[in-house]
């Protein structure tokens, strides 16, 4: 039965980004080839060195609920403290960005929806009016011609599952060979409402690679076997062009640094009573030992060879619609009953990632609270000597 399954252009989708599609930056740097770099290894022409730049990875499960028509404060998520932007990159993944019904499952993509989120991502970036602006005269009236500091060089959207990756403008020259890769694994296994989308760039010399996804729901005993099952699918189905790259292989694992986010979805193995009550006390590292996630891991059953840093901050799921209330913590309230957990996780794989930051922030917009982590990620660069001129 399952050869006999449609497949409907989203369960393994990839592609090279054109440049106007994505506002890719036109690169003014090329990766040598093998038979150039023998020249330059030998005559010692070029050397490498090391840049290091900041990585802010930042998910959110937004429940279905489109912004607000005129004003959604998302400041305190991107710029903590309310500082300077405090990374060169930003990587932001979110889930049910529309409802998860049968018409959003087909259609796969609602681009006013994700214009909507990008207008506000790129107002709190680049230090605007955190309004969306959806009418190009408007935003030209409000000073849209002015250098900004951050550019959006990717978004894409499968259903609910979007990503939209900024980096700051004096970077941008420097990113070459963007690409995207959608794999559905959501209903009858193909469709988008589960499932990832990832996206791939060099950076200089070294590779990046960043994975959105959002995997299979339920609270029962056993499905976090789902769970696993989906992030195997992942690792196997997503591939990237190879773009210039003729013998280099296009998997999640070959680049250099990846940083997973999402809705893993991953839930505490106790009686929800139990749960709760050591929610309200904040005994994390206790709930952690019944954590999913940590005991997959620690089992080598998922993610294996993966990383995740310190936890000490409350599940940032599930809560009442704008509320500070955990489900099943009114008893007044007639909702289907969900213990807290830690569904949304960010987690990296490699050398040459230094987790700096990792917590939730405040924000009542869904039954979700967003999660954030700070990365600093060494980069190759190719640097000739003095005197050399190209």
């Amino acid at each position: 039965m399952a050869d006999k399954i449609p497949r409907y252009g989203i369960n393994n989708f990839m592609e090279d980004i054109n440049t106007e599609d994505s506002m890719e930056m036109e690169a003014t740097t090329e990766r040598p080839n093998n038979n150039q770099a023998n020249m330059i290894s030998n005559s010692n022409i070029i050397s490498t060195a090391q840049n290091t730049y900041q990585i802010f990875a930042g998910s959110w499960n937004v429940g279905g609920v489109s912004p607000p028509e005129y004003y959604l404060d998302i400041q305190g998520w991107l710029r903590p403290n309310n500082i300077n932007p405090p990374a060169n990159i930003y990587v932001l993944g979110f889930q049910e960005i529309v409802p998860l019904n049968v018409g959003n499952v087909v259609r796969s993509e609602n681009r006013k929806v994700c214009e909507k989120w990008n207008s506000l991502i790129g107002a709190a970036l680049n230090d605007k009016k955190n309004k969306i602006t959806e009418d190009k005269e408007e935003e030209e009236e409000e000073g849209g011609d002015d250098e900004e500091d951050f550019r959006c060089i990717i978004s894409r959207q499968m259903v609910g599952i979007f990503i939209s990756v900024w980096v700051s403008s004096d970077l941008c020259q420097y990113i070459r060979h963007l690409s995207v890769s959608c794999v559905g694994c959501g209903i009858m296994g193909y469709l988008g409402n589960k499932g990832s989308v990832s996206v791939r760039f060099w950076l200089h010399e070294t590779s990046f690679c960043f994975v959105c996804s959002h995997l299979a729901s339920g609270g029962k005993k056993g499905d976090e076997r789902r769970r696993n099952a989906d992030v195997a699918e992942i690792l196997s189905r997503t591939t990237f062009p190879a773009g210039p790259f003729t013998n280099f292989s296009t998997k999640i694992l070959d680049y250099d640094r990846v940083i997973w986010l999402g809705d893993l979805n991953y839930r505490i193995c106790l009686p929800d009573a139990t749960t709760q009550y050591l929610v309200e006390k904040q005994k994390w590292n206790l709930l952690l030992e019944y954590d999913q996630l940590k005991v997959e891991l620690m089992e080598g059953r998922v993610f294996e060879g993966w990383h995740e840093g310190l936890i000490n901050f409350a599940p940032s799921y599930k809560y009442y619609p704008n509320s500070g209330l955990y489900f099943g913590c009114d008893q007044k309230r007639k909702y289907k009953r969900r213990a807290p957990a830690w569904c949304d996780r960010i987690l990296w794989f490699g050398k040459g990632l230094e987790q700096k930051q990792y917590e939730r922030v405040e924000s009542r917009l869904s039954d979700h609270r967003p999660v954030r982590a700070i990365f600093m990620a060494e980069t190759e660069v190719l640097r000739a000597p003095k005197g050399i001129h190209s």
